[in-house]
């Protein structure tokens, strides 16, 4: 499952590259910030706030991809390029990889 969801060589490198520490608090932050960006995209959703919904998704997809998280960058890149939906499904297929995601991340911490 981690190699689906995270890129560990990308994963890897941030740490290599910035530390350990450095790489687990980037991961915590982002951990302990998603839920409000999913916020942002459910209130922006029901507003009809495209721009407000596109914010959201880029930084969900900027995040991601400083992980490795291709999965779920791609995912948030999708959204952020598309127009905005009628429903939420796909901010709900969104939540459920991050997720998955988040899980994994935790346990690459762990290590």
């Amino acid at each position: 499952m981690t190699q689906e969801l995270i890129d560990t060589a990308v994963f890897e490198e941030l740490a290599d590259a910035m530390g350990a520490d450095f790489a687990a608090e980037l991961v915590t932050t982002f951990l302990s910030d998603a839920p409000n960006m999913f916020a942002e995209m459910t209130q922006a959703l029901a507003t009809r706030d495209a721009d407000a919904y596109r914010r959201a998704a880029h930084s969900i997809k900027s995040n991601a991809q400083v992980f490795g998280a291709t999965l779920l960058a791609d995912q948030a890149r999708d959204i952020e390029m598309a127009t905005m939906t009628a429903d939420a499904s796909a901010l709900t297929a969104l939540q459920t990889n991050f997720d998955q995601t988040a899980d994994v991340l935790k346990a690459l911490l762990d290590e």
